[in-house]
């Protein structure tokens, strides 16, 4: 039993660390609380199963289209609409909100509240440590791995990543120091709707489609990013590791485990919280200085 648990909490925490990864760029060098973030992660879902399940396209260029297709949305959505009101944060979180209804009640409308799945990138499945598992999941982990390190190397390694960690730690000094602050928050939109899409990308063939899967994603990734510390990549990583853990040792361990899951995970958030209110790796920002 314990197999089980380390190898679906892994795959748990490699979707939850791809999301949160994302909402926490975005959250650190532009101070956005993104609440659409997880219905980008959803339209990619929704794309790849048009583009291949219903088109018959090819699922490789499928999914290279439809991340493509969602990170240029995201961006211009990020330029024409929360970039003109991001200095207000409710107005932000009202605006962010709204266009994850408007996305919902689009796909509403096309796909209607029907179940769907996308076809599998890879069938079969391989047995670990006497446990069977899919080698779509095995994929899934391989790929958030690989993907995880490129993400590190490019905010550790590339002037690009220097850009983006000075402009969240001060904005200001950011700019006075040559930086094109406006356009460094453009690009790390664009990585942070791409990390959604590709999460979307890989839970597309395992989970059932639906308009209002966005949901259960935004709570566990908000949950992250808060019990990690708000805009602290190291932190949304390790949060995303507890939760996805506390999700899978409830449903393993605990009668009505699958209904429970979410709930568990928050109780351990807010068990943090109450002991560190900044999260296991809070960060100070400028006004708190």
């Amino acid at each position: 039993m314990i197999e089980a648990v380390i190898i679906n909490g892994l795959i748990s925490t490699g979707v939850y660390a791809l999301l949160a990864v994302g909402f926490s760029l975005v959250f650190g060098a532009a101070r956005i609380i993104n609440l659409s973030h997880t219905a980008f992660y959803m339209l990619a879902a929704y794309l790849i199963f048009t583009l291949a399940g219903t088109l018959g396209l090819n699922l490789g260029l499928a999914i290279i289209l439809s991340i493509t297709v969602v990170t240029c949305l995201g961006m211009l959505t990020y330029r024409w609409i929360i970039a003109r009101v991001r200095l207000h944060d409710t107005t932000t979180l009202i605006v962010t909100i709204a266009l994850t209804i408007i996305i919902q009640e689009i796909l509403m409308i096309a796909y209607g509240g029907h179940f769907r799945s996308a076809p599998l990138m890879v069938a079969g499945f391989t047995q670990i440590m006497g446990v069977k598992v899919t080698n779509q999941n095995l994929l899934t982990l391989g790929i958030v791995i690989l993907v995880l390190i490129a993400i590190w190397a490019l905010l550790m390694k590339t002037r690009l990543g220097t850009g983006i960690r000075s402009t969240a730690q001060d904005r200001e000094v950011a700019n006075l120091m040559g930086i094109n602050v406006p356009r460094i928050e453009m690009i790390t939109m664009g990585i942070a709707v791409a990390l959604a899409a590709l999460a979307g990308a890989l839970v597309a063939p395992l989970y059932s489609l639906e308009p209002h899967m966005w949901t259960h994603p935004l709570v566990m990734v908000l949950a992250v990013v808060i019990l990690g510390g708000l805009g602290s990549i190291k932190g949304s990583l390790l949060g995303a590791v507890i939760l996805a853990f506390a999700e899978t040792l409830v449903v393993f361990y605990a009668p009505s485990g699958a209904y429970l899951k979410g709930a568990m995970a928050l109780v351990v958030m807010l068990m943090v919280i109450l002991i560190r209110p900044q999260g296991l790796f809070g960060v100070s920002f400028e006004e708190e200085r």
